[in-house]
């Protein structure tokens, strides 16, 4: 099977804690989490996460067009699982992302309009 075969079979078979073991091991593989895991290294994880977000700002100001600004949303989904797989081995959390955001999703359709905010 292929990786692209894997990665949907994950995603729709298995959810989101599986496509996030996956994705941990391959950052392993490459050398991304070498070392201790500290709350040190798990915020400047969570840094590169948010410079992520700013490439996608960035991709849409300069008109670089749908590909990259999915590609840089990609990236941005990429990193937070990653360090949720990380956060979960080293039992920073113990929940389950796929649990948690399927009770998010629906505490969020009984929400009002702009969830009681102006914007």
């Amino acid at each position: 099977m292929e990786t692209k075969e894997i990665m949907n079979s994950l995603m729709t078979d298995y959810g989101l804690d599986a496509l996030a073991a996956l994705l941990h091991e391959l950052a392993n593989e490459k050398g991304f989490w070498d070392g201790e895991k500290t709350d040190d290294k798990f915020g400047m994880k969570l840094a590169l996460a948010h410079s992520e977000i700013t490439e996608v700002l960035e991709a849409m100001r300069k008109s670089q067009g749908s590909e990259k600004i999915v590609e840089e949303i990609a990236d941005t989904i990429i990193r937070l699982l990653d360090i949720y797989a990380a956060m979960r081995n080293e039992n920073v959390v113990m929940h389950s992302l796929d649990e948690v955001l399927e009770n998010k999703i629906n505490k969020n359709k009984e929400r009002p309009r702009l969830h009681g905010n102006r914007f």
